[in-house]
């Protein structure tokens, strides 16, 4: 659970037995995980990491998912090198921390990501998810980068962006009912600027009952009853993609 000296739930169900079916490649500074569908394809998606980083299992699980539905998956290091968040931290350091990795400072080593997968991958239609640290760098994006088509926020950190909702892109929030680091009326206040100021696509879904980091840390195997809105989390993201890209 949050609390003062916890600030982030999310270490609740790794997947440490799951090897990755993609590779690990440098892409010039910066280190990544690729995983591709087994068809080729014009299309990619960037997954953006939580706190814990592009080397976490669960999150190079959501690259292999989206590989084996039809696209380029792939997760770079955004910290380029600096170390992730672990679990044993003490998190009374988690604030000092953070600082060194602003979800909004991402923009160089989107653009070299980006160039990558046109140049390499063939890609023409490029999307982006994020998960927590990442679901915030996933507003940003679509707050400001015009070369991508479409993202997914999932439980992105709401306060970092408060104050812009003018999205250039189609893009769909998930949010989990009882994330005690996303207020309900933080996303609450997020749907009201998002219909005042937003001319793009959208969607706000709320997922009953769910913590944070539902969707890519939370093993179907704790609780039978999440397993319905963990797949049902995936499957939404999933089709929001095939519908913009």
């Amino acid at each position: 659970m949050a609390n003062e000296s916890r600030p982030c739930p999310c270490d609740i169900g790794d997947e440490f037995d799951y090897g990755g079916r993609g590779q690990e490649v440098q892409v010039e500074h910066i280190k990544a995980y690729v995983c591709n569908p087994p068809a080729s394809t014009d299309k990619a998606v960037i997954v953006i990491h939580d706190i814990f980083g592009w080397q976490l299992p669960n999150t190079r699980y959501m690259a292999d998912m989206l590989a084996a539905n039809g696209y380029v998956g792939i997760c770079p290091d955004f910290f380029v090198g600096q170390e992730a968040w672990k679990p044993s931290n003490d998190w009374a350091s988690f604030n000092d921390w953070l600082k060194t990795r602003n979800a909004s400072k991402i923009d160089k080593e989107v653009d070299v990501i980006l160039k990558y997968l046109r140049e390499q991958c063939g890609a023409k239609k490029i999307g982006v998810i994020g998960f927590c640290w990442g679901g915030a760098a996933v507003q940003h994006l679509m707050l400001k980068n015009p070369h991508l088509k479409t993202g997914v926020s999932l439980y992105g950190v709401i306060r970092f962006f408060e104050d812009r909702s003018s999205l250039l892109h189609p893009t769909f929030f998930i949010f989990a009912e009882k994330d005690e680091y996303i207020p309900l009326e933080q996303v609450t206040l997020l749907e009201q600027k998002l219909k005042q100021n937003c001319k793009v696509d959208y969607e706000v879904k709320i997922y009953p009952g769910q913590t944070h980091g539902f969707v890519h840390r939370k093993r179907e195997d704790i609780n039978p009853q999440d397993k319905p809105y963990i797949e049902e989390g995936r499957k939404d993201m999933i089709n929001w993609l095939n519908k913009y890209l």
